[in-house]
């Protein structure tokens, strides 16, 4: 870090403090005690992205240096943009990359069924013990008049007075539609600590709508992401959540769910996102952003998984020759948390070159090992057959 000026290297130097000190205490705490399980959730709602590899990635890393499991679960509760055949081609993405979970969809597990729209009974089960805890209610108006409250309670913080059970009842009774609301404190300063962002504080702010009361059961009874993912991720024994920064503003609803149903939150992992050299968000306009594209390219497997695991990450070895080729055994034996980096980050795709003849010249050197210890395992087994058949002719 010899560019940076000094002023950074302390606020760099600072954080890492910081990220270190909380990834301590976790491991020193109760909760964490148990065996580490993360999990991958994608939607199946296109190919496999770069950036859905590199979190697949380091949910695998993490488990595999810590001796946990990591899982492969399915976030399909949004039916209108799943895509027929896209779950078969995530986990072929996934395969070909060399990532190997262990549950999942296909292989099975003691947490199952791993597809969310399986295990709606679950979600409707949690929904009526929140509506019977009084940490949810019932929201009977109209689409319409939801929304406009919805802007109006922003500012004014307009209460929405929910029916009672019984008046609740007669109404479903007469076909009457409603969605399930959390019940949000706002007054509540929700604080958590971030392995990658640290101590993150969010206060109440009627402007953004973090602890306005969210929909967590829609109206045709299917659950929303926020409602499905807690509740999964309490089911599945889940201690660590690594996941994109895109649900950092998430955090409160989230803490909310936990603390309303009595389970302890996990350990928060929240990911830097993978960007354009321009910031702006990777994209098919802005190259090749599937995993399937590097595949049809012909670029080893090992190439575009070390490629990702050298992008927002800080490898301490790096700067030497050489070291920045690393096989899957090498970034697990060296993952930490802890350096994986706080700012957005771009992928060097000037080194896939390189990183693809250095990983080719290994399979070729493997390729010549095997065949050299095939033929001496061959030599060695024809020995005593030709040496019985020359002493028969002698």
């Amino acid at each position: 870090m010899w560019w940076l000026g000094r002023s950074q290297r302390v606020v760099r130097s600072r954080i890492h403090a910081l990220q270190l000190e909380i990834w301590h205490s976790y491991n020193t705490s109760t909760a964490v005690r148990r065996p580490l399980r993360v999990r991958f959730a994608p939607s199946p709602t296109g190919y496999l992205h770069v950036g859905g590899l590199r979190t697949a990635l380091l949910n695998q890393l993490c488990a595999r240096r810590n001796g946990g499991q990591w899982i492969l679960r399915i976030e399909d509760t949004d039916q209108s943009r799943v895509v027929d055949g896209a779950v078969t081609a995530l986990q072929e993405s996934l395969r070909w990359a060399g990532l190997e979970y262990d549950e999942g969809p296909d292989v099975g597990g003691p947490y199952g069924p791993y597809v969310q729209s399986q295990r709606l009974d679950k979600y409707t089960a949690y929904a009526n013990k929140l509506l019977q805890s009084g940490h949810a209610y019932r929201d009977f108006r109209p689409p319409t008049q939801r929304e406009e409250n919805a802007r109006a309670s922003a500012l004014l913080r307009e209460a929405y007075l929910p029916p009672s059970e019984a008046e609740a009842q007669e109404r479903i009774g007469r076909g009457e539609t409603f969605v399930v609301r959390l019940k949000m404190d706002p007054q509540r300063t929700y604080v958590y600590n971030d392995v990658v962002y640290g101590a993150m504080k969010f206060r109440p702010d009627v402007m953004s709508g973090a602890t306005d009361d969210p929909i967590i059961v829609k109206s045709d009874g299917w659950p929303t992401y926020h409602l499905a993912s807690v509740v999964d991720d309490t089911e599945m024994r889940i201690t660590h959540v690594l996941r994109g920064e895109e649900w950092i503003p998430s955090m409160p609803k989230h803490l909310a769910l936990y603390e309303a149903l009595g389970a302890p939150p996990p350990v928060f992992v929240h990911l830097p996102l993978l960007v354009n050299a321009d910031g702006t968000k990777l994209s098919k306009r802005s190259g090749d952003v599937r995993v399937t594209d590097y595949q049809e390219r012909g670029w080893e497997p090992e190439t575009l998984v070390n490629l990702v695991a050298l992008t927002g990450y800080s490898h301490a070895d790096v700067d030497r020759a050489d070291q920045d080729v690393k096989t899957m055994d090498e970034l697990t034996e060296q993952f930490d948390l802890t350096r994986i980096s706080h700012t957005r980050s771009t992928l060097p795709l000037d080194k896939l070159a390189y990183l693809n003849k250095h990983h080719l010249r290994c399979k070729l050197e493997r390729a010549r090992d095997c065949e050299k210890t095939r033929y001496n395992i061959v030599k060695i087994r024809l020995r005593p057959i030709l040496d019985r058949l020359v002493s028969t002719n002698a």
